[in-house]
């Protein structure tokens, strides 16, 4: 029985490691995630994109923005002349300080010197901390400016979060989880549709049935995007009812920018099953591309923490733009510039998985 027993963990060790990719996934894979995953992820707040709105002769409104710009923490980003809630709907800046018209340093004389913070607080951890770290500056501002404690302020600082103004976590997270949750039902059952033909032994009746290769594929891909779309219309309907995360955008945008990421998740699927050969491979496959998608989509960890040399490869995570958009239909209701460039993100990523998994799908079956 001992030896029945070690001859079985020989054979299954033999079956894992015959195949030189299921090596790769075991050994360099795990290594490549580890280094990456280590230099990019970091739960520190920092890269805070900051537009000022303000005269343009308002010195003193000059000198409070470069010191919030000179802490290392806010970014400068330019308002040319654009309303302050614009900014923030297309997703030009994360915060925008806005002076009175009048003049910070005189309506400060006068007892009037409010400045009022806008907050985007799609992302409840980065407003919080955008709050705190802006609460810090003006502090140190007021001081430094009239030379009395930090407490007494001769000027007042009003913060106004937007969006999501009681900073529930389940109406930041929700959408993002919507996301993950419709990426990991349309990839893995994808990626093993054609395996499991193969392993079953049906794969060759459905290559003599007289379809061309494109019937075929379509054939493999459409029920799946079909089931996609109606996951996603559910984890959307959940959210709403369940944990009342708002739906302020066209419903029209959010089942275009469902149908584009559906079909790049379903290509990607479709890529990974014409590269494995068994149904394990294609499980396996199926989380190699799912557990860095989800950790570099903005989901958990915010996507500007990232070295510059890793954003390209947030840039090609179609999980990071169907976030992006939930969020942005969701919860702003939509601006049209977002709506268009992440939507076109998706459909070239579709187009180039879709066409690289015909061509994989061409070579399987010839």
């Amino acid at each position: 029985m001992k030896r029945t027993l070690l001859a079985f963990i020989r054979k299954e060790f033999a079956q894992v490691l015959r195949d030189p990719r299921m090596k790769m996934m075991l050994f360099v894979m795990p290594m490549i995630e580890m280094t990456v995953f280590g230099l990019a992820l970091s739960s520190e707040i920092k890269n805070i994109r900051l537009a000022s709105v303000h005269a343009p002769s308002d010195s003193a409104a000059r000198r409070l923005t470069e010191r919030f710009t000179s802490s290392g923490w806010f970014l400068p980003v330019a308002a040319e002349g654009r309303a302050p809630s614009d900014l923030i709907v297309s997703g030009a800046a994360d915060a925008v300080l806005v002076f009175p018209a009048e003049g910070f340093a005189r309506a400060a004389s006068r007892g009037r010197g409010g400045v009022q913070l806008l907050v985007d607080a799609t992302s409840v951890t980065r407003a919080r901390s955008v709050e705190a770290y802006a609460r810090a500056v003006f502090s140190a501002h007021a001081a430094a400016s009239a030379g009395l404690p930090r407490a007494a302020a001769p000027f007042s600082f009003d913060v106004r979060v937007i969006y999501n103004p009681e900073m529930e976590s389940p109406v930041f997270m929700v959408p993002g989880v919507m996301g993950m949750i419709v990426c990991l039902v349309t990839i893995i059952l994808t990626s093993m549709s054609l395996t499991r033909e193969r392993e079953m032994g049906t794969f060759e009746t459905i290559i003599s049935a007289p379809l061309e290769n494109r019937e075929i594929l379509l054939g493999k891909t459409v029920p799946y995007i079909v089931l996609g779309l109606v996951n996603a219309a559910i984890v959307i309907a959940a959210g709403y009812l369940i944990f009342g995360v708002p739906v302020k955008g066209a419903l029209w945008r959010l089942a275009a920018a469902a149908l584009a990421f559906v079909v790049t998740t379903v290509s990607v699927g479709t890529l990974i099953s014409t590269v494995s050969r068994n149904q394990q491979q294609a499980m396996m496959g199926g989380f190699i591309f799912l557990f860095p998608a989800v950790l570099m989509s903005g989901i958990m960890y915010p996507v500007e923490n990232m070295p510059g040399l890793l954003k390209t490869v947030v840039y090609i995570n179609p999980l990071y733009y169907f976030t992006t958009l939930l969020r942005n239909i969701l919860l702003k209701g939509g601006d049209p510039g977002v709506f268009a460039f992440d939507t076109a993100a998706l459909v070239l990523m579709a187009a180039a998985t879709g066409t690289l998994a015909y061509k994989r799908f061409r070579q399987t079956l010839n």
